[in-house]
C-alpha cells in the first residue's frame, strides 16, 4: 500500500502503474519516515549533523560547503514557490551540463515537492518536446547557455508555459539566480510522503515514445543507503568524480546522491572528456570515480605518461560492458579492480556489482543487499548454472512507468525483466552476454557481441571497437566489428585479417567478425556509452 502523500497536483500518483503491474517491492533493512524529503536528507539534515563546513561542491571555480549548498537550494525553493507559483507535485523540467547549479535547482524543486524531470544538454527541440509532453511538465529551468532548444520545444508545447533562466557558471546572474538572491535562507520544506514521486528517469532507449521511469523520495535514499554504503563504504573525506551526465539517474546517483547522502564531496565537470577527468583527477585528489571503460583505457595511457591518479580508491563502470583486457591492465597497475555492475533507470542505480574484497574479472558480481537475480528462460524458470537466460531481479527498488503499457513487459511474475542476457557462474557470480535483443545468431551459434569486442580489445592495434550482427543471406547473421585503430596502424586489408585471426585464436572460432569495418570514431553518448543502434541504422539508411 501507497503510503500518504503531500502532492496537491496528483498527476504523478494517478498514472503510476496500477498496482498489480508493480514488480514486488522488499523494503526490508531499508525503513524511512511517512512523511519525508529527500532534498532536505542531503543539505539540511546534513548540517544539522555537522557537515556545515564540509566541502559539498565543486564545480566552475568554486567550492560550496553543505551550508552554502543548503541556504542555496532554500532561496531558489523560496523563489519556485513564491515567484513562480510552483505547487507540490508540478513537473519541473532541468536542462543543464553537470554543474553545481544543476544540483542546487535539482535538490530545490524537490525541497518544493516538485517532481523533477533531468534533461540532457545534447537533447534537441524535438526530443525535449516528448518529454514535456509525456510528463506534462509546466516550468522548466534552464542554464542560460543552453535555452535556445528548449524555448524552441515551448513554442510548440501545450503545456510548457513557463521556461526561467539560471546562471550555470559561477557568476549566478540570471533570471532565478536574481529571484533567489534576496530569500532567506530558511525554508520549511514541503512535506512530501515517502511514497510521492520525486523523480522521472527517462529512458535513453534509442526509438519511439520515450518511457519515464518514477521514482520515490525513499528511492533516492535507497541507492545511497544500499550501493553507496554496501559497496563504496563512503566516507566524508571522499571526493567523487565521473562522466555520466546527472540527468541519467546513473550520474545523479555517483555524483550528487552518493557523496551527499555521507558527507563527502563531488566535482562536476561540464565537459568530462578523458584528459579533463585526469586534470580533475589530480587537482582534487579524487577518491571515487564513475566513467565508462573508454575513459579507464584513456586513463591507463595517461597512466603511462605519467599522470598520478593513485588517490583514486575506487573505479566504478558501469553503463557499458567493461572489457577484461581494461579490468586485468587496471589491476596490474593500480592493485585494485575496476568495480563493474549492472543497472537501470527503471530500478535507478546499481543492483548487481562486484566489491573490492568480493570480484571476479569479466564479471558483473553478485546481487546488493536487499537484492535478488536470477538467470532465467522464456517462461521465467531458472535455468541451470552456467546456462545462458534473461537476467530478471528484485528488491527495494523497482520498474514503474508513467502511464505506459510496456509496464507488463518490463514486469512479469513480480520481477524486473532487465532486457540482457546473463549466466551465473557456479559461484554465483553474474556475467554479462549481451543486450537479449542484441546476441547475435549466425549459422545457428548464439554469439555474444562484448565477447568479440574482448578479443579485439586485447589485440595491441586496437584501440576501441564496437561488434554489431548484420543481414546475411547464407548465415542469417554474420558479426560485423567497427574498429578504431591506435596511431600509426595502417587499416588495411591485411590488418583486417591479422584481427580476424586473431580473434580466432582467443575465443571459438566461429565468433570472429566476418566483417571488419575501420572507422575514425564510434558513436557515443555524452557518458561515453558506445551506440551501437546508430552503427545498425547506418546499415539500413
Amino acid at each position: 500500500m501507497l503510503g500518504p502523500s503531500g502532492h496537491q497536483d496528483t498527476y504523478a500518483r494517478d498514472n503510476l502503474p496500477p498496482i498489480e503491474e508493480w514488480p514486488e517491492i522488499r523494503l526490508d533493512g531499508f525503513q524511512y519516515p511517512e512523511w519525508m524529503n529527500a532534498g532536505v536528507e542531503l543539505t539540511d539534515r546534513m548540517v544539522e549533523r555537522g557537515f556545515g563546513d564540509h566541502t559539498a561542491l565543486i564545480g566552475n571555480g568554486r567550492q560550496r560547503t553543505y551550508k552554502e549548498l543548503t541556504d542555496w537550494t532554500n532561496r531558489i525553493a523560496r523563489a519556485l514557490t513564491e515567484d513562480y507559483g510552483v505547487k507540490p507535485g508540478n513537473r519541473i523540467l532541468i536542462r543543464s551540463a553537470n554543474n553545481p547549479a544543476m544540483v542546487a535547482c535539482w535538490l530545490a524543486a524537490t525541497k518544493a515537492g516538485a517532481v523533477v524531470v533531468n534533461t540532457m544538454p545534447m537533447l534537441r527541440a524535438g526530443e525535449l518536446a516528448k518529454i514535456i509532453d509525456k510528463a506534462e511538465v509546466t516550468l522548466a529551468l534552464c542554464d542560460t547557455r543552453l535555452m535556445d532548444e528548449l524555448v524552441a520545444a515551448a513554442k510548440e508545447s501545450d503545456f510548457l508555459t513557463q521556461v526561467i533562466g539560471f546562471d550555470g557558471t559561477a557568476n549566478h546572474d540570471a533570471e532565478l539566480d536574481r529571484a533567489a538572491l534576496n530569500k532567506q535562507v530558511k525554508f520549511e520544506a514541503v512535506k512530501t510522503g515517502r511514497d510521492d514521486v520525486a523523480l522521472l528517469g527517462f529512458t535513453s532507449g534509442s526509438t519511439g515514445v520515450p518511457k519515464a521511469t518514477m521514482h520515490f523520495h525513499r528511492d533516492i535514499l535507497i541507492i545511497a543507503d544500499a550501493y553507496a554504503r554496501e559497496v563504496l563504504n563512503v566516507r566524508p573525506d571522499d571526493v567523487f568524480v565521473g562522466s555520466p551526465p546527472l540527468a541519467f539517474t546513473f550520474g545523479l546517483g555517483g555524483l550528487a546522491v552518493f557523496p551527499l547522502r555521507f558527507g563527502a564531496s563531488a566535482a562536476l565537470l561540464e565537459n568530462a572528456s578523458p584528459p579533463k577527468l585526469i586534470e580533475i583527477i589530480e587537482t582534487h585528489k579524487a577518491t571515487i570515480c564513475f566513467t565508462a571503460p573508454t575513459a579507464y583505457r584513456a586513463m591507463l595511457s595517461a597512466m603511462d605518461s605519467g599522470a598520478d591518479l593513485s588517490s583514486l580508491r575506487i573505479a566504478v563502470s558501469a553503463g557499458e560492458t567493461l572489457p577484461g583486457p581494461v579490468f586485468d591492465e587496471w589491476m596490474r597497475k593500480t592493485g585494485t579492480p575496476i568495480l563493474d555492475g549492472i543497472g537501470g533507470t527503471e530500478m535507478l542505480h546499481i543492483f548487481i556489482s562486484n566489491r573490492l574484497n568480493d570480484f571476479r574479472a569479466s564479471s558483473t558480481g553478485k546481487p546488493l543487499m536487499g537484492y535478488q537475480a536470477m538467470v532465467v528462460d522464456d517462461d521465467l524458470n531458472e535455468v541451470p548454472r552456467g546456462t545462458p537466460g534473461h537476467l530478471v531481479v528484485r528488491g527495494p527498488i523497482g520498474c514503474r512507468y508513467l502511464a505506459d503499457d510496456r509496464q507488463k513487459n518490463f514486469v512479469r511474475g513480480g520481477w524486473n525483466v532487465t532486457g540482457d542476457t546473463f549466466v551465473e557462474d557456479v559461484d554465483g557470480y553474474f556475467h554479462f552476454a549481451a543486450r537479449s535483443d542484441d546476441m547475435i545468431v549466425s549459422g545457428g551459434y548464439n554469439i555474444a557481441g562484448p565477447e568479440v569486442e574482448a578479443a579485439l580489445l586485447k589485440h595491441e592495434a586496437v584501440q576501441e571497437c564496437a561488434v554489431i550482427g548484420v543481414p546475411d543471406e547464407d548465415r542469417g547473421m554474420i558479426v560485423e566489428a567497427h574498429v578504431v585503430l591506435v596511431a600509426g596502424s595502417d587499416p588495411c586489408d591485411a590488418m583486417a585479417k591479422l584481427l580476424q585471426e586473431h580473434v580466432k585464436a582467443v575465443i571459438a572460432p566461429y565468433k570472429y567478425p566476418r566483417s571488419v569495418i575501420f572507422t575514425d570514431t564510434l558513436p557515443k553518448t555524452e557518458s561515453g556509452k558506445i551506440q551501437r543502434f546508430r552503427l545498425k541504422q547506418a546499415l539500413s539508411a
